[in-house]
């Protein structure tokens, strides 16, 4: 490990306690120093870091972690929460395999107490561990940390509206840096940018009040209801009026990159008897020009070079799913203006930020609030004269299932999921895995869900999915694939497609899967077996006459698929099967088991699940017990059974 004086010397937050002004300011830099070095080696989540360092040392000074509890909102700007908690020797391993996670994570350490990685839930976890507290006599502070994002998002609003002017020890810390992923947007954000303490607005209130005090016999009077109006101008001008109408006191901006100003702020609140919001004004990307210049894209940066801050060059030119459906769904838009999508501050990775530059109008960004933005395409989509996409992550729509259930599918309106990140979210982790949409998308009637295997097939879909009037989910993982530019095919709704024909055992590969599925297919001739392999492209409704064919006349079927096996497409096979009294068929599933899959690799994690070409093949041979062919067929579909 390279030297870090006094950030190596740091074993738990106690450590750094005694340390003055000078000596946190020169671990700050070496702080900042350790981040652009180790994640220009593993990439993360590296802007949003650099901008959090002198708040966090700040917060470690003043209060005591773990008897103070610190809660992070979304919580991928933890790194350096995690270097000041014993984490700093694990520190290279961070987002991988077996490794320190890229958020919260209360199994790593006691100073983290949340898994935190969806937005606006710092505000209501807090205030249920401040009730915790009180209901138990506790004496720890409660210190939720915030960003201006977070209040684009309903469930924070709600928190506030249940923060009770008598709670003590509840310090809301309010990290505004005027970004989050994507640009912010929204009425409420705007607030935050106003100038508190405005000269303006305080000239106004002297010479108001000056002028009435002159008024005979009434002046003190006057003065006194002159206060109320100039309080009245100045909320125009501060975002104070905002929180205190919620029961915060305001104390802020604050320069987020002073430590003295953030030491002496969190310092000069510790005694008061109500509940507190500090806004601390920071920069993304502090300390590191390139970050600072394109705070987007060093969100989640890719490994870079630290002297001239330019990322390293990729070794694949290959599209990913993700960047095919933003180039395409913005053809699509190009030849039919009827087109709109929205999307739920997640332009940028979604590769919709062309569309927006293009047609503003058209590609609608609502903030950190996927609820709304399902409910809203409902009523984008009502009347049927627009074609409206949705485009949201797996994990994120999970935020979103009764709007899903309530204002688009039982409205029968013509709205179509791009759902990205379908699948496990490699560096990310369990947050971030998008494997539980298939289950609560095949509960809603009349819903399409389609999972394309290769760009070509993404593209036939969504030129395709509006023809079937009705609520349409097409999933895809971030990551790469092919497309051939071949013409664009009109998909019949519920088709499936046999890939490879054979006898036997069919093996059935959702997506991107069902190219592991051939590649078992060809590892399976060394046992004697010449398997056919289906690609489904819809889950839902699956192409029932296709699986009865095919049943007919094999005695074995396989199903693989990136997504929970308990509630997938195996669930949906294994219910056709008995529901239509296929029960000398052996069903065989594979897919990701009951578990919470950590941060890594996709190709370690892949394997630790057993969702491999090898793992695969090893598990039906003893599950079937397969014998290497000598030769002569050694199964016959009787033995298959």
């Amino acid at each position: 490990m390279k030297e870090y004086p006094l950030l190596n010397a740091i074993a738990q937050p106690e450590d750094l306690k005694q340390l003055s002004l000078t000596e946190l300011e020169n671990l700050r830099d070496e702080i900042r120093e350790r981040i652009i070095s180790v994640l220009s080696t593993t990439g993360g989540h590296l802007a949003s870091n650099l901008g959090i360092i002198e708040l966090t040392i700040g917060l470690h000074k003043v209060f005591n972690s773990p008897h103070d509890k610190i809660i992070f909102d979304v919580s991928h700007q933890s790194y350096v929460h995690k270097l000041l908690t014993g984490r700093n020797s694990r520190f290279t391993t961070i987002r991988q395999t077996n490794g320190l996670s890229g958020f919260s994570h209360p199994k790593e350490s006691e100073h983290d107490h949340f898994y935190a990685g969806h937005a606006g839930t710092a505000l209501s976890l807090a205030l249920g561990v401040a009730k915790r507290r009180d209901l138990l006599h506790g004496d720890e502070y409660v210190l939720p940390i915030i960003g201006d994002a977070t209040l684009t998002c309903g469930l924070s609003l709600e928190a506030l509206n249940n923060i009770s002017r008598d709670l003590k020890k509840f310090i809301v810390i309010l990290n505004d840096n005027e970004m989050s992923i994507s640009k912010n947007v929204g009425a409420i954000t705007q607030i935050l940018s106003r100038m508190v303490n405005s000269p303006t607005t305080n000239w106004l209130s002297q010479e108001l009040d000056a002028l009435v005090k002159r008024v005979p016999g009434y002046g003190t009077k006057l003065s006194h209801q002159g206060q109320k109006i100039t309080e009245s101008i100045k909320n125009l001008f501060s975002p104070a009026a905002f929180f205190e109408h919620f029961g915060l006191s305001y104390i802020g901006p604050i320069d987020g990159h002073d430590l003295k100003q953030v030491i002496d702020a969190l310092e000069g609140v510790k005694n008061s008897s109500w509940p507190v919001i500090l806004h601390f004004l920071t920069r993304k990307g502090q300390g590191m020009q390139e970050a600072i210049k394109n705070p987007v894209t060093w969100h989640g940066a890719k490994p870079f070079c630290v002297n001239t801050q330019k990322f390293l060059p990729t070794a694949s030119n290959k599209p990913t799913f993700p960047k095919i459906f933003g180039r395409h769904i913005l053809e699509m838009a190009d030849r039919d203006e009827t087109i709109v999508t929205v999307t739920p501050a997640m332009s940028c990775g979604s590769c919709l930020d062309p569309f927006v530059q293009k047609y503003p109008e058209r590609c609608l960004d609502v903030g950190i609030a996927e609820s709304h933005s399902v409910t809203f395409c409902g009523g984008l989509a009502h009347g049927g004269s627009l074609k409206v996409v949705s485009s949201v992550y797996s994990t994120f729509l999970q935020r979103a299932f009764d709007n899903l259930f309530h204002d688009v599918c039982l409205q029968e309106l013509r709205v179509v999921f791009a759902i990205d990140r379908a699948g496990i979210a490699g560096g990310d982790g369990q947050t971030h895995n998008g494997i539980y949409d298939i289950s609560f998308l095949n509960a809603m009637p009349n819903m399409v869900i389609a999972q394309p295997r290769d760009g070509d097939l993404l593209k036939d879909l969504l030129e395709s999915a509006f023809a079937w009037n009705r609520p349409v989910a097409i999933r895809y993982p971030n990551i790469e694939t092919i497309e051939t530019g071949r013409p664009i095919e009109t998909r019949i709704l519920g088709r499936g497609e046999i890939l490879s024909s054979g006898k036997g055992i069919v093996l059935i590969g959702l997506g991107a899967m069902v190219y592991t599925a051939l590649a078992v297919k060809e590892e399976l001739k060394e046992y004697g077996i010449d398997a056919t392999v289906v690609d489904p492209v819809f889950v839902k409704p699956l192409d029932t006459d296709l699986l009865t064919d095919l049943l007919l006349t094999h005695s074995t079927i396989v199903t693989i698929e990136e997504h929970s096996v308990m509630t997938g497409l195996g669930s949906i096979v294994n219910h056709h099967l008995l529901t239509n009294g296929f029960s000398n068929v052996q069903s065989i599933n594979y897919g990701v088991p009951e578990t919470f899959i950590e941060q890594g690799k996709l190709s370690d994690l892949l394997d630790s699940i057993g969702l491999t070409k090898d793992k695969i093949v090893a598990n039906l041979v003893q599950r079937l017990n397969l014998k290497q062919d000598s030769g002569q067929k050694n199964m016959t579909q009787t033995e298959a059974r």
